[in-house]
């Protein structure tokens, strides 16, 4: 018996190695969209084993939206990449203060310092084209007109597909653009930033700049305001870049 104890105690003890935390990738679309306008991206990070969620922004004020988009990121276990198109950078540039939040990518996006808004960003610059044919309806709600939409928001889509588009379109408040967020998450989450080239609706030499002072890894495609529709799997490659960075 005393051998036999002997014996079990030289064998060596077996441990298994700590399970990987599941990382989650936390999609925040941005004005006149909703969550379906991550819809081409969604499977290609998923097929990389991702965890993804895809917030509805209610689009009725900053405060509303960065909101809906802590409660997504509240619900997940690990580490969250999280990542915010157009008006949607301002959101994740407030929610990202988040101690969940890991990284954080601007796809064509607004990055506004604490104490500025969307608006404030590219003062005194030219507006962008697209900007002319945005209509408020009698509550303050704005709409792209679907000529717009074609033309300046996503005017390397099929025309099938941006007449869906037009009509599936989140009425975003206008007061939304002028509510100043209080946090700049990117001054303390490493940050990736993809310019929209052919952008109509923001600048791209203002995408260029905001990267710049966020101090982004920056790539820059030729597309519209809607990279992740148009070319999904470069949006993909540089969400995954991210997620890779991240432990």
């Amino acid at each position: 018996m005393l051998k036999l104890f002997l014996v079990s105690m030289m064998v060596p003890l077996v441990v298994a190695p700590p399970a990987k935390t599941q990382k989650t990738v936390v999609l925040v679309h941005g004005a006149f969209a909703d969550g379906s306008s991550w819809d081409k991206v969604i499977p290609l990070l998923q097929a990389k084993g991702l965890r993804v969620v895809a917030v509805q922004n209610p689009l009725t004020s900053l405060a509303d939206d960065v909101a809906a988009t802590k409660r997504a990121i509240d619900a997940q276990s690990g580490p969250v990449i999280l990542v915010g198109h157009s008006w949607g950078g301002t959101v994740i540039t407030e929610a990202g203060a988040h101690d969940k939040v890991a990284a954080l990518v601007y796809v064509a996006a607004f990055a506004p310092d604490a104490g500025q808004s969307s608006n404030d960003l590219g003062k005194g610059e030219a507006p962008a084209p697209g900007l002319a044919n945005i209509r408020p309806d009698s509550a303050g709600f704005l709409s792209l007109t679907p000529e717009s939409l074609a033309r300046n928001f996503a005017q390397d889509l099929p025309a099938a597909q941006t007449a869906v588009m037009a009509v599936t379109q989140g009425p975003t408040a206008g007061k939304a653009f002028d509510e100043k967020v209080t946090n700049a998450a990117w001054k303390s989450k490493p940050s990736w930033f993809i310019v929209a080239e052919n952008d109509r609706m923001i600048q791209p030499d203002l995408e260029r700049a905001m990267a710049k002072k966020i101090n982004a890894r920056t790539t820059a495609i030729p597309t519209s305001h809607v990279p992740m529709l148009s070319r999904p799997n470069d949006v993909a490659t540089v969400i995954l870049a991210a997620t890779e960075a991240v432990q």
